[in-house]
């Protein structure tokens, strides 16, 4: 037989509850999927609609298998893979689309209302941002509206369906709770989902080509958080180390640096003064590098080094938050012994590229007739010649350094710090590259440091012989505000104008601080409840040193309690009204007669024939009926229902009725 096609419009009440809730559901997404799949699912949500209200047949079998095949494939071009957060979340959208086509009974409805509860969770792989918990709350709600408007009876409105799905949600929350408490955490995960890899995130790149990019935008995203214990270092002092590039072919920058084997910190570094301890929480960066105050000589984060050019290492890209604590000097001394390998690298300069740089660098250096003296000339070079810092230079072509040396000298951080490093190695000084980060801002709210995506920095170091490694920051010698103050600063000191940089109202300013301190408290209490802080909350309920069974039983009891105290709520709640007084006065009353009633017999009926059958006399008989009557039909009237139970209670002094037996 064949299977009809059309439509009979009984769907129409619930679809467009259906429809809100999915459109719900992928709004977390429409910002990472490819605009054509929000598209397909819009434009399939409102044919479906369509379709319902019009009584038209739905779209053939063939035709939508042949739709399917093509979004399937067309997720496989956008993303190359149908694995990870992304095309999952595509594919789900798919689906969606796919069943809205096909939807012709309320379990059809059921499978999309499922799809959406699966687009909501999946928003939670990539990240779990301040706004995910409140999101997720309003869209299974909406999910739940939804699904009781499929079964709602027609006098009952929206807004009481809203009512049940509200306390259906509040009844769950007790046991998520305890769940999310009490359930055994281990440090890393059962298994890794992929993310995205079709979106970049902002940050620090592992090569560096000044005069390519003729415009650099400033981005408010947060690069990590610092917690300090003690005093917190000067701005002028905040360098955080990230990767170095000593590689370079007369126009980009590059390092392939490794994990030395053997190469400890201590053969590395000599330090001196006061420590300091501080906590990073970095956010994703999917690269390998670590960043800490320069120059770290301890940190807990798992697999992670010290490479030959003291940088910090991570076997594993980071493409999740993680928090670590750390130990920096702000004085120190690095590498005082310089083996060739490295001398090489870092005095390298491709042959004829820049030469007017290297003739000025030989001629600078034989002038000063040492090497601090060249360094400083140099140094003043830049500070007192017409050199500009701005976020906006012109391009640089063929030979970059030449050309900002000699003709543009605008330009900011990388465009100083590569001529720098340049002008050394030309003058035979080995010198490389360091990119990291400079300065950060003090959250008052949260008494942490935020570094930002716009406190980005290139600066230079320079290898002395019995000094060792000596930083170098060029940039400083031009701009000095930005290194004193950092970007931030600078721009609400007013001197961001003259770098192209324009000042955020302070009063934005402050609520983007205010935001940020809760956010930071939500990634440190919310997201970061971990076998640590676990451990920790159970210390304080009396367990010492839990094992995973007695968290586990711990947990079972827990939610058996909960179950149970819910149950007795909800037995109390929907207890059966108690009966009335009138029909319990007039049941004793059948039951001393003697007499069994009828299902549905009237009591005039029943009092017909419980005088021919009982010991109680007739009037006595008619007088409770007439009674019972006005009492329970009648107006509300005390008196009529005490007459009722003293007629009741002299019942009792009348002997004892006889059975239905004794009467046959």
């Amino acid at each position: 037989m064949r299977k009809p096609r059309g439509t009979d419009g009984s769907l129409l009440p619930s679809l467009p509850w259906t429809l809100a809730a999915l459109a719900f559901a992928l709004a977390a997404h429409v910002l990472f999927l490819p605009a054509w799949i929000t598209g397909a699912l819009v434009i399939c949500g409102a044919w479906r609609y369509l379709i319902e209200r019009r009584r038209r047949p739905l779209p053939s079998i063939w035709f939508r298998a042949v739709l399917a095949l093509t979004c399937f494939l067309g997720v496989i071009f956008s993303y190359g893979s149908i694995s990870g957060v992304g095309p999952g979340s595509a594919l789900l959208a798919i689906m969606a689309a796919m069943k809205l086509l096909e939807t012709r009974k309320r379990r059809d409805q059921f499978v999309l209302l499922f799809i959406a509860i699966f687009l909501v969770m999946s928003s939670l792989l990539r990240e779990q941002y301040l706004w995910s918990l409140p999101y997720m709350i309003a869209a299974l709600l909406l999910i739940v509206t939804a699904w009781l408007r499929m079964s709602a009876a027609d006098q009952e409105t929206a807004q009481q369906s809203f009512g049940t799905g509200s306390r259906l949600i509040l009844y769950a929350l007790p046991l998520a709770i305890a769940m999310w408490i009490f359930f055994p955490r281990i440090a890393t995960p059962f298994w890794a989902v992929p993310i995205d890899t079709s979106a970049g995130i902002s940050g620090l790149s592992d090569s560096m080509s000044p005069g390519d990019i003729s415009s650099l935008s400033l981005s408010d995203a947060v690069a990590f958080r610092v917690n300090f214990e003690g005093r917190i270092p000067d701005a002028r002092d905040r360098y955080w180390r990230g990767l170095v590039l000593y590689r370079f072919n007369g126009r980009t920058w590059s390092g392939t640096d490794q994990p030395g084997g053997g190469i400890r910190v201590d053969d590395m570094v000599d330090v001196s003064g006061d420590p300091i301890n501080y906590r990073v929480t970095l956010e994703p960066t999917r690269q390998q590098w670590v960043f800490a105050l320069d120059m770290p000589v301890a940190w807990n984060l798992p697999r992670t080094r010290m490479t030959p050019q003291q940088s910090l290492f991570r076997v594993h890209p980071i493409d999740q938050r993680v928090a670590y604590d750390a130990v920096s000097y702000t004085e120190y001394r690095s590498s005082q012994t310089l083996g060739d390998p490295f001398r090489r690298w870092n005095r390298s300069v491709p042959p004829g590229s820049n030469p007017k740089t290297a003739e000025l660098a030989r001629q600078m250096r034989d002038d000063a007739g040492s090497d601090a003296g060249y360094i400083d000339a140099v140094l003043r070079m830049f500070n007192e010649e017409e050199f500009y810092y701005t976020l906006e230079p012109p391009p640089l072509g063929s030979d970059p350094v030449d050309r900002f040396l000699f003709d543009t000298r605008q330009g900011f951080c990388e465009h100083y710090a590569s001529a720098f490093a340049v002008m050394m190695r030309s003058a035979g000084i080995p010198a490389r590259i360091v990119l990291g980060y400079q300065g950060g801002e003090l959250n008052p709210l949260g008494g942490y440091l935020i570094v930002r995506q716009a406190d980005a920095h290139a600066w230079t170091e320079v290898w002395l012989q019995g000094v060792g490694w000596r930083r170098i920051d060029p940039t400083a010698a031009v701009a000095s505000e930005r290194i004193s103050a950092g970007i931030t600063g600078a721009m609400f000191d007013g001197i961001g104008a003259a770098w192209g940089m324009s000042a955020p109202s302070a009063m934005l300013h402050r609520i983007g601080l205010t935001i940020d301190a809760i956010s930071a408290r939500w990634n440190e209490w919310i997201l970061g409840y971990g076998p640590e802080n676990q451990d920790r909350f159970m210390e304080w309920l009396g367990m010492d040193d839990p094992n995973w069974r007695q968290m586990l039983w711990t947990l079972i009891s827990i939610v058996i309690g909960i179950v149970v105290l819910i149950s007795l709520l909800l037995m109390l709640r929907y207890r059966p009204p108690p009966g009335d007084r009138a029909a319990i006065l007039y049941g004793k009353f059948v039951r001393r007669a003697g007499v069994e009633a009828v299902t549905g017999e009237a009591p005039a009926n029943y009092a017909k024939r419980a005088a021919t059958r009982s010991v109680i006399p007739s009037a006595t008989i008619d007088a409770i009926t007439s009674t019972y009557l006005v009492a329970r039909y009648g107006p509300a009237d005390p008196d009529s229902m005490r007459e009722l139970e003293a007629a009741v209670a002299r019942l009792k002094k009348l002997p004892a009725h006889r059975t239905h037996a004794e009467y046959h």
